[in-house]
């Protein structure tokens, strides 16, 4: 029997010392458990963020935000041939375009889940559409979205978050008028995006909203 998703994403959510992963996160990853007999894959996204340093192992090395997720997932039953781990971006829109060439793209993957918090869908539902409708490489992708619930999130934090979300779904809209192949993505992305371009400055959150980081 066909599975009803080759790939379940599910976006960062940052990642606290010891590999600990905050409550939306977590309910994300569950969400991803709950319908993985469904799934050929289960991937989650993202090396880090770049607002904050990356908590440390006992070793001394980073703990990648999406190797935390994976490891959530393998406790809990999920079989490791099962999953794949992003560990590229640094962003949503990291996230997203890794996810297409490093993993969607060579295996042609096409029925895609993404799951994701209330608070982060509008904008992870922009750029996945942006994104995946890149000219270059179409593989005719379905997409489908599922946010779980924001509750148990300090109001204020959450508040803070949902304030900067609508922001930057503003300007995801803007640049994806721009930048409509993956050619322009691409030169872009490495060009001019703070994460990503060594010509540019990285731009870090500050106040309430570094802590949904």
């Amino acid at each position: 029997m066909m599975n009803a998703y080759d790939a379940v994403f599910i976006p960062g959510g940052g990642v606290r010392a010891n590999g600990e992963l905050p409550l939306w996160t977590q309910r994300r990853l569950t969400h991803a458990i709950e319908i993985s007999q469904s799934a050929s894959y289960i991937i989650p996204l993202s090396a880090g963020t770049t607002h904050k340093p990356p908590p440390l192992d006992p070793e001394g090395f980073p703990i990648f935000e999406s190797v935390a997720a994976a490891q959530y997932l393998i406790q809990r039953g999920i079989a490791p041939e099962q999953i794949l781990v992003e560990t590229c971006s640094y962003d949503t829109i990291g996230n997203v375009y890794f996810s297409r060439v490093i993993h969607i793209d060579p295996l042609q993957l096409k029925r895609l889940l993404i799951v994701t918090s209330e608070f982060h869908m509008p904008r992870t539902q922009g750029i996945f559409e942006w994104i995946y409708g890149l000219e270059g490489l179409s593989q005719n992708y379905e997409l489908e979205f599922q946010a779980v619930s924001d509750a148990g999130i300090d109001p204020k934090l959450l508040a803070a978050r949902k304030s900067r979300e609508v922001k930057s779904l503003e300007n995801v809209q803007t640049l994806a008028q721009k930048n409509q192949t993956m050619q322009q993505f691409h030169a872009w992305l490495f060009q001019q995006h703070g994460a990503y371009a060594m010509a540019k400055q990285v731009v870090r959150a500050s106040g309430d909203v570094l802590g949904s980081y």
